[in-house]
């Protein structure tokens, strides 16, 4: 018997800073209703859902940001998005910038199961960007000025039927993030993000080629893990600011099956058969037939490159 998920994909379009968050969340409520005509079990929201990619702007005193930030989850701001998915019987992710009460910073999504509970929460680890204002860059990706790496690991969820991890952004490009979550069993890796369509270093790095490298990271990760991964875009024209899209459902041979066409709010679903990735865990990434740990030793026993003498 199949165990089909019939995944939304909903993309935001762009969020200005001076939108609020009800004016967001009243756009996510839009697309849930699109999805639940679509018979969605499972909706995926972009990366920091809730505002404007806000470590683009340089504070000096990093506690001005802190607007930005989610003291709870949920709250009284969000409490119609939870509702309506527990009306639903829909599961949700989304992620958005978190305050902890002891005053930490964290880019996190949260896993919501069809009854509108919290089932699991991912806090961002591969932090990309820079701490301090850099006049050389065309455009501030502060990230590292305002979170600090996550501290939560790589988990993977038993819900809605499945095993389903988490993971935000620049974690995609990273094959340990998929590799940690594929050694738990996944079975479908969610993820949201937010890119901007020009490398703030190197100018001749546009969309054309940050697409290829996005396109890259999710196939390589999904076929590699024998696993499905549904990628969720932030895009458009936010302030002047050009975020790509790339809104894509991956199956687990890393073939491209669901896509948005476009920048602005929209949706697709696709059933996603979550038995489709047993066939890769048991034939060539059989794992525990044909891992070789023994030979693995600096992937977590050193950070740089150390060369040969």
């Amino acid at each position: 018997m199949s165990r089909v998920l019939n995944v939304a994909a909903a993309q935001l379009g762009p969020i200005q800073k001076s939108e609020t968050r009800e004016a967001v969340i009243t756009r996510m409520i839009r697309l849930m209703d699109l999805a639940k005509a679509k018979s969605a079990d499972l909706i995926v929201y972009p990366e920091l859902a809730l505002t404007t990619f806000f470590p683009r702007w340089h504070h000096e005193d990093r506690a001005e940001a802190d607007h930005w930030f989610e003291a709870a989850m949920p709250n009284p701001a969000v409490q119609p998005l939870f509702d309506l998915a527990r009306h639903y019987k829909m599961g949700m992710s989304f992620g958005y910038a978190e305050l902890t009460p002891e005053g930490r910073h964290f880019n996190t999504s949260v896993l919501v199961d069809k009854e509108g509970s919290i089932v699991g929460k991912y806090r961002k680890i591969h932090l990309p960007g820079h701490v301090e204002y850099d006049p050389q860059r065309t455009h501030q990706h502060l990230e590292k000025r305002y979170f600090e790496p996550g501290d939560l690991g790589f988990p993977v969820w038993r819900t809605m039927g499945g095993l389903i991890g988490m993971c935000i952004c620049n974690d995609r490009r990273w094959p340990e993030t998929y590799r940690v979550m594929g050694l738990q069993g996944v079975e479908m890796v969610v993820l949201g993000f937010n890119t901007p369509s020009v490398n703030s270093q190197r100018n001749e790095e546009a969309a054309d080629r940050r697409m290829f490298h996005h396109k890259l990271s999710l196939a390589a990760g999904a076929y590699q893990n024998s696993t499905w991964v549904v990628a969720v875009a932030k895009a458009g024209d936010e302030d002047g600011h050009h975020l790509m899209g790339g809104t894509m459902i991956v199956n687990p041979d890393g073939e491209i099956v669901a896509m948005v066409d476009g920048e602005e709010d929209g949706v697709i679903v696709h059933p996603c058969d979550l038995d489709d990735t047993q066939f890769g865990k048991e034939t060539i990434f059989d794992f525990k037939r044909h891992r070789r740990i023994e030979h693995y030793g600096p992937i977590t026993g050193q950070v740089g490159v150390v060369e040969p003498e």
